[in-house]
């Protein structure tokens, strides 16, 4: 998985508003992600897939928050598959595997909760 413009300081994004959109590019064949935010309580990373790019089935020890910028992905929770697109998300509970894959390419906000 590559990474794109590298992880955002808070430098960066303070005191300018910005789209999350715009912080995260597509590359042909690649799933690029950004990290905006990380602490010990929970991460918000940015993530771009290209068409037919995906995370195979895994689990997290925490809760997630998938939320679509753009685009259309299939997102398999406990290998029941979800539709989603832009403007809808998910909560893909923790300890429960999961996958994705992108039908169309798309853009997400992962927003994951540690405590």
């Amino acid at each position: 998985m590559e990474r794109n413009k590298g992880q955002v300081s808070k430098e960066e994004l303070l005191p300018k508003a910005e789209k999350l959109i715009d912080l995260v590019d597509y590359q042909k064949n690649s799933i690029v992600s950004r990290t905006i935010i990380d602490k010990k309580t929970g991460t918000v990373t940015l993530f771009a897939f290209d068409e037919g790019q995906g995370l195979s089935e895994h689990t997290a020890p925490y809760d997630a928050l998938v939320y679509l910028l753009d685009g259309e992905a299939e997102i398999f929770i406990s290998g029941k598959p979800l539709q989603i697109k832009e403007g809808e998300m998910v909560i893909m509970p923790a300890n429960q595997p999961h996958a994705l894959k992108a039908v169309k390419k798309f853009k997400m906000v992962l927003t994951m909760i540690r405590s």
